[in-house]
């Protein structure tokens, strides 16, 4: 799915758009029991209810794609005949009305699911009229291409409130509280079928998951019986790993920061451009970023090989590879954070032998927030040796 698609079905998460006319679930306490159960109706809640229990659902939807949104593809042999997919197609055709299909997936979930802490599992189905696109996007209100039946699961931790005092308005008194059960927004979730090219895509499920550091492997094992993507701060990591592998001594402070700023530039370009196909980076993509940033072909063929045996071939998000938001140059006692469009501002130099990071001032210096001015330049016999580029 890409950015529209996934835009196109958010949307329909408002009480006046939405077909979801119940919310199925269970409640799983801390040992991973099932307590209760409910099928809640959505017509009979109060409009705030009802607005409030579909922005839940609405955040699996949430985040970045290759980051908290990841497809899940399976095998044309599960498609054709595996209890996983099989389980999820009972689900969506039954509009959630298989009460033995939704037992089993509750049971495979709990089976599945790492998670300190009680949770709900929710579950709901929605059907959509998509409608056609008229030649300029804009959708045609007078027909639809087909109709789009999915499944939306959310997993939220469920937050105890410790009790508290507070003040009643109608009664003007302070009162106390007792404790409270709170839902807390979706640890992780999937979608299925997934909304490819605006079409049920069967082979795929759009999955979420709230921590970029943590996908719960163990989840997607469970359910989908397919290998978890990396989680997006490992494939960081693994950059990370692999370049400086590679590299060795010629990783130095200025090709880091030629790399940085090609792989920025093609995500500034992307976002200029108004794709909405997420844009990835290839091992042959990353090969041409090295060696047009100076790298020698030995050592861009040797990462070249690291990095596909990293990502198993696969093309990653430079989202996942860099931080475009910041640049940030850190030492043992020292962090210093730079503007990516001024990473320039930032050297490193060998001074009478020892490594310095000097970056240049624009502007005014505050420290601790007071506005300092700059000591004098000591005189030229007390200066000591020029400053060198470091080799």
């Amino acid at each position: 799915m890409n950015e529209k698609e996934i835009a196109e079905i958010r949307r329909r998460f408002q009480p006046q758009h939405s077909n979801i006319t119940q919310v199925h679930g269970c409640y799983v306490n801390s040992q991973g029991e099932i307590i209760s159960q409910f099928g809640q109706s959505l017509a009979s809640a109060s409009e705030e209810e009802a607005e409030s229990i579909l922005s839940v659902l609405k955040r699996t939807l949430s985040g970045t794609l290759g980051k908290q949104l990841n497809d899940i593809v399976f095998e044309t042999r599960q498609v054709a005949d595996s209890d996983e997919h099989r389980m999820l197609m009972a689900l969506r055709g039954s509009g959630l009305k298989d009460q033995e299909a939704v037992q089993g997936f509750y049971q495979r979930v709990i089976d599945s699911l790492q998670m300190e802490g009680p949770y709900l599992i929710l579950l709901a189905h929605d059907t959509y009229d998509v409608p056609y696109r008229l030649k300029d996007g804009a959708p045609n209100p007078d027909g639809s291409s087909e109709v789009y039946a999915y499944i939306l699961c959310s997993v939220c931790p469920v937050k105890e409130a410790k009790p508290a005092l507070r003040y009643n308005v109608p009664d003007s008194v302070i009162c106390s509280r007792g404790p409270d059960w709170l839902i807390s927004p979706p640890e992780l979730g999937f979608l299925f079928p997934a909304f490819d090219d605006r079409s049920a895509n069967i082979y795929n499920a759009l999955y979420y998951t709230r921590k970029t550091a943590e996908n719960h492997p163990e989840f997607i094992q469970g359910v989908f019986c397919t290998e978890p993507p990396m989680p997006a701060d490992q494939q960081q990591e693994t950059f990370r790993e692999i370049l400086a592998g590679a590299l060795e001594e010629d990783c130095s402070y200025s090709l880091v920061q030629e790399v940085h700023g090609r792989l920025t530039e093609l995500v500034e370009e992307h976002k200029a451009s108004k794709n909405p196909e997420p844009l990835t980076v290839s091992k042959h993509t990353m090969r041409g970023i090295l060696e047009a940033s100076g790298v020698p072909e030995e050592k861009a063929q040797a990462f070249e090989e690291k990095y596909d045996e990293a990502f198993e071939g696969g093309a990653v998000s430079p989202k996942n590879l860099i931080n475009v938001k910041e640049c940030v140059v850190r030492t043992a006692n020292a962090t210093i954070k730079v503007d990516p469009d001024c990473g320039d501002l930032v050297e490193t130099r060998l001074i009478n032998g020892r490594k310095y990071i000097l970056v240049r001032v624009e502007g005014d210096v505050e420290f601790n927030g007071i506005q300092v001015q700059f000591d004098r330049e000591p005189p030229e016999e007390e200066q000591g040796e020029t400053p060198s580029p470091e080799e």
